[in-house]
């Protein structure tokens, strides 16, 4: 008797925790940015969508270099399920197989044609563009108009006024490519910019600068007048109180896109397709556009005058112009490089 009595207690036990499994909410992994973007994910946008969809949702920050890494250490096996890239990274994490189809998803047809990565695997859910940022009271000091073309950095008024970050930072590298377009080149044939670097942009610089936090102080205390840097960027700096200005060149402001992708091999693919439909929607485009500075990717979401102002947003879309990234990373190495050795020895 007893033994049948703890037999079936035994069952019974099984039972309840066989239910409480099947009631466990399934878990979504999302690798993607630390910082302000993970604060605006835990904050805002997780909360929203945990709420109307009962998942778990765990996040894994790193920048879009450790993030790919991570998808080339787990393949075969991966733990996450979407991912947020940088653009440059987002082709390769593509290339690599690392993308699942994001399908028919309703919310894509309303998203720019410029934010749709080739083949359906990722899209772009914030937009900051490569241009001009510049101190708007020296250059009214000086008499200057705004800078209007790429070719403008060769300009000798900006002598040792003038920064770029290197070519291993996407904005110098967006540089170079637009150096090479203007001067009868482009990604197929990049040595007119490293030309027009080396003979006329280089002479100019105060210094090839990649870090934001330090291009900022440059700003501040008045060593620069121009960079060549992202909106979001500026935004940031302009919202400190600083007198900073974007200037989009007539040749096109570089697109500078942060994608989204569902990872191959995912155990939720239903979920990580919803998420990254939730990241599209105006709603959250809004939250990505006050809290991170991205200009909208879908064009049915509305910005306030004074944030739509200072984003790629509206009109200003049709100013931007995109890259060959798969070019790009074939050869980025030796760009690299040989920026180091004629460039910015």
């Amino acid at each position: 008797m007893r033994a049948t009595a703890s037999l079936a207690i035994a069952m019974a036990a099984c039972g309840l925790a066989a239910g409480q499994a099947s009631a466990e909410s399934p878990t979504l992994y999302v690798g993607a940015y630390g910082g302000s973007t993970e604060r605006a994910m835990k904050e805002v946008i997780i909360p929203s969508f945990r709420d109307d969809h009962d998942v778990e949702i765990i996040y894994v920050p790193g920048n879009s270099t450790d993030t790919l890494a991570k998808l080339q250490a787990q393949r075969g096996n991966q733990e996450l399920d979407v991912v947020l890239l940088d653009d440059g990274p987002m082709y390769q994490a593509v290339n690599f197989g690392f993308c699942e189809s994001i399908g028919d998803v309703p919310v894509l047809d309303d998203v720019y044609d410029i934010a749709h990565l080739p083949g359906g695997k990722a899209v772009g859910i914030g937009f900051v563009a490569t241009g001009f940022a510049y101190n708007r009271e020296l250059f009214e000091e000086n008499g200057w108009e705004p800078p209007q073309s790429w070719a403008d950095l060769a300009d000798s008024r900006y002598r040792d006024k003038l920064v770029v970050p290197p070519v291993n930072n996407t904005y110098g590298l967006h540089a170079l490519v637009m150096a090479a377009r203007i001067n009868g080149g482009g990604e197929q044939n990049i040595d007119p910019g490293f030309e027009a670097f080396k003979e006329r942009i280089a002479p100019n610089v105060l210094t090839f600068e990649p870090s934001a936090g330090k291009m900022s102080e440059l700003f501040q205390s008045g060593e620069i007048a121009l960079s060549v840097w992202g909106s979001g960027r500026l935004k940031a700096l302009a919202d400190t109180g600083f007198p900073g200005a974007f200037a989009y060149p007539e040749e096109g402001a570089v697109a500078l896109m942060v994608g989204a992708c569902p990872v191959s091999e995912s155990n939720v693919p239903e979920l990580s397709r919803a998420f990254i439909e939730h990241l599209l929607s105006p709603e959250i485009q809004q939250v990505l556009a006050e809290r991170q500075g991205w200009g909208p990717t879908n064009r049915t979401a509305e910005l306030p005058p004074a944030l739509a102002d200072s984003l790629p947003y509206g009109e200003k879309i049709d100013q931007l112009v995109t890259v060959d990234w798969n070019v790009i990373n074939e050869h980025r190495l030796e760009w690299t490089n040989r920026w180091n050795r004629r460039v910015e020895r």
